[in-house]
C-alpha cells in the first residue's frame, strides 16, 4: 500500500504530527511505501517564505490580529461559500504537489494541515481520489479543517469531535484518536534516573520553560520572574531554534540553577524530569506533556487555537494560567509542593493519549479495508 502524509510548515506542530504518523505507520506496516511531504517545498520560494514566516510574524507581533482572523473565519457557512474558491486557489498555487500526487499514486493521504485538504478537495472526481484523512492538531476544530471531500477526521478529544459536529460533519467520519506524538512519549522513564543523566538535583523541583520550536514567547521575562521565587528550585529553559534568545539567556546570572538549551531532540526526557511545564499551549506540546502526566502552567496563549487549548486544559484541571508574567512568582510559590500540583499531574495523566499516532494509523487502515 502507498501512503502519503502531507503537511505544511506553519509552526512546528504540524510537522511533528506528520513525523509521528510516519513513524507509527512504518512501525505497524513496514512493507508499505510511505512518503511525507511539505506542500511549501512545491511552491516558489517567495510564496514559501510568506506562508511560513508570515504566520510567525503575525502571531509574534500582532496576536490580536491573528485572534480576530481566527474568529472571523471560524464560520461554517462562510467556509462553505468559499470552498470552491479555496480549492481552485490551492490547486493553482500547488501544481507541483498535484503532479507529485499523480506520480506517487497513494491509496491514502493523511493531512496534518488544512491546506493539502483543500488541494485534494479540488481533485476529487478528477482522476485522483485517494482515501483522505486529516489530523486536527489542536483541541478545537476550526471551520477551515472541514471539507466535504474528507473521508475521516482524527481529533484530539470528544470535545473536538463535538465542534466538528457543530460544523455539520457526520459523526461517522470522526474518530477520537488524540494528537499524534512521537513514540518516545509513550514510554514512561524514571524521573530520578533521567535527572541524574541530565545532571539535575533530585531534591529540588524542576521547572521546564518552553518557547516552542521557533523560540517564541516571553521566555526571557519568565526567567526574570522566576528569579523572584524564594523557594529553591531549578530551571530548564528551551530556546528552540532562536540562537539569539539562547545566547541572551545563557549570558545572564540566575538566582536558581538554570540551564539554557537550544533546539532539542530529547523533549521526552526534559518533560520526564520536570515537575511543571511552563509553556504556550500549542497542540503538540500539550499532547506530549499530557502523555507523560505533566501539569502545565500557561502563559500568554495565542488568541485562537492556543486559547481554545488553554480552556480545554483549565476546565479539566490539568493546567493553571496567568495573563501577566509579573504574577508568576506568587503562583509558583503556591504550586510547588502543593496537593494541587499533584492533582494537576493526575488530571494530565488521565487526558494523555500516548499511542495517538498508532490509533490514527489503525483507524485509517480499518476504514480503507471497509472501503475496499
Amino acid at each position: 500500500m502507498r501512503i502519503l502524509i502531507a503537511t505544511v510548515t506553519a509552526g512546528a506542530g504540524h510537522l511533528q504530527a506528520a513525523a509521528a504518523v510516519e513513524e507509527a505507520w512504518r512501525r505497524l506496516c513496514p512493507r508499505d511505501i510511505v512518503g511525507r511531504v511539505d506542500l511549501l517545498d512545491f511552491v516558489p520560494k517567495l510564496q514559501r517564505q510568506l506562508y511560513a514566516r508570515g504566520y510567525v510574524k503575525v502571531v509574534e507581533h500582532t496576536p490580536e490580529l491573528w485572534g480576530l482572523m481566527f474568529r472571523q473565519t471560524d464560520d461554517p457557512a462562510l467556509v462553505r461559500k468559499l470552498t470552491r474558491f479555496r480549492r481552485v486557489f490551492a490547486r493553482a498555487t500547488n501544481r507541483r504537489f498535484v503532479r507529485h500526487l499523480r506520480e506517487f499514486g497513494p491509496e491514502a493521504v493523511i493531512c496534518t494541515h488544512f491546506l493539502p485538504v483543500e488541494v485534494l478537495g479540488h481533485l476529487a472526481g478528477r482522476g485522483i481520489d485517494p482515501f483522505t484523512a486529516c489530523v486536527v492538531t489542536d483541541y478545537e476544530a476550526h471551520a477551515l479543517w472541514v471539507d466535504p471531500a474528507l473521508d475521516l477526521y482524527c481529533v484530539a478529544a470528544t470535545e473536538t469531535k463535538s465542534s466538528l459536529l457543530a460544523h455539520g460533519t457526520d459523526a461517522g467520519q470522526v474518530a477520537v484518536t488524540g494528537i499524534p506524538i512521537a513514540d518516545k512519549f509513550a514510554h514512561r522513564l524514571s524521573s530520578p534516573a533521567v535527572r541524574r543523566t541530565l545532571g539535575l538535583r533530585n531534591d529540588l523541583p524542576v521547572l521546564l520553560v518552553l518557547s516552542g520550536g521557533l523560540g517564541m514567547g516571553p521566555v526571557a521575562d519568565i526567567l526574570t520572574a522566576l528569579d523572584q521565587v524564594k523557594r529553591p528550585l531549578q530551571t530548564l529553559a528551551v530556546a528552540g531554534r532562536n540562537a539569539e534568545l539562547r545566547t541572551e539567556l545563557a549570558a545572564r546570572d540566575h538566582r536558581h540553577p538554570t540551564r539554557v538549551l537550544g533546539f532539542v531532540t530529547n523533549m521526552h526526557e526534559l518533560m520526564t524530569a520536570a515537575d511543571l511545564v511552563l509553556t504556550k499551549p500549542g497542540g503538540l506540546t500539550t499532547a506530549e506533556a499530557l502523555a507523560l502526566g505533566k501539569p502545565l502552567f500557561i502563559l500568554n496563549p495565542i488568541p485562537g487555537q492556543e486559547s481554545a487549548n488553554s480552556d480545554f486544559l483549565l476546565e479539566r484541571g490539568a493546567a493553571v494560567k496567568v495573563n501577566r508574567v509579573r504574577d508568576l512568582p506568587f503562583r509558583i510559590e503556591q504550586l510547588l509542593g502543593s496537593t494541587k500540583l499533584k492533582a494537576m499531574a493526575r488530571a494530565a495523566g488521565r487526558l494523555g493519549r500516548p499511542h495517538a499516532a498508532e490509533e490514527v494509523c489503525g483507524e485509517v487502515v480499518r476504514r480503507l479495508q471497509e472501503r475496499t
